[in-house]
């Protein structure tokens, strides 16, 4: 363990030189627990990573990038305006991977989220909440918020309904501290990570199902 007596930290990458960064401990065990919502027609934001790791049946796969130029990118356009998406009902599921921090208007995108999925389909999100700033996203697009529970609980219910949205907050004080001072889950370990304290919340996780039709 390092020394707390420290103004710059370990790894500036988020630990990602030491190993799993601490965030993506949590981000990436949320989304591998609902896998089984990743199928059909699917969506994923800046790559298809989960898709490929985790979907099963899945028919097609598109990649949304906000900017020209990333080679992985099916579709160039905007969550909040809707810009360069489809019109209808076009998928069956949305990954939403530490994306919607990056955007100012999240409501509106979240919005957008729900009019993308057909009836039954998911959105897949996380959220930074305690962590240090994305340097990158920062300078290139934008990096607006850290919400809490409360406020993406609000945000999704918004669009899909309160009982169509379950919100989840993973960390605790040293999970926190191990994550701004750049170290790796691997040198915190999973029996101290799993330790749940609701007033640090290091990732924040949502599941919005957009409603049946009757």
């Amino acid at each position: 363990m390092q020394s707390l007596r420290r103004v710059r930290p370990a790894d500036t990458s988020f630990g990602r030189e030491r190993g799993l960064p601490i965030d993506r401990y949590y981000g990436e065990r949320f989304i591998a627990d609902h896998a089984g919502l990743i199928r059909g027609d699917v969506l994923e934001v800046g790559d298809d990573r989960y898709t490929r790791a985790h979907g099963s049946g899945v028919r097609s796969s598109a990649v949304l990038h906000a900017e020209e130029g990333n080679p992985q990118a099916t579709i160039v356009g905007d969550l909040a305006s809707g810009r360069g998406l489809p019109e209808g009902q076009a998928y069956d599921c949305v990954i939403l991977y530490d994306t919607l921090q990056c955007i100012y208007d999240v409501p509106a995108a979240v919005a957008t989220g729900h009019r993308l999925l057909r009836p039954g389909g998911s959105v897949l999100a996380t959220f930074n909440g305690i962590a240090q700033i994305s340097r990158f996203d920062y300078d290139h697009w934008g990096e607006f918020w850290r919400p809490t529970d409360l406020a993406v609980s609000r945000l999704f219910s918004e669009s899909f309904g309160a009982a169509n949205v379950t919100v989840a907050t993973h960390g605790n004080v040293l999970a926190a501290c191990g994550l701004l001072y750049g170290l790796a889950a691997e040198e915190i370990g999973p029996r101290r990570l799993d330790h749940h304290d609701p007033d640090y919340q290091v990732c924040i996780t949502a599941c919005a199902t957009r409603q049946p039709a009757s």
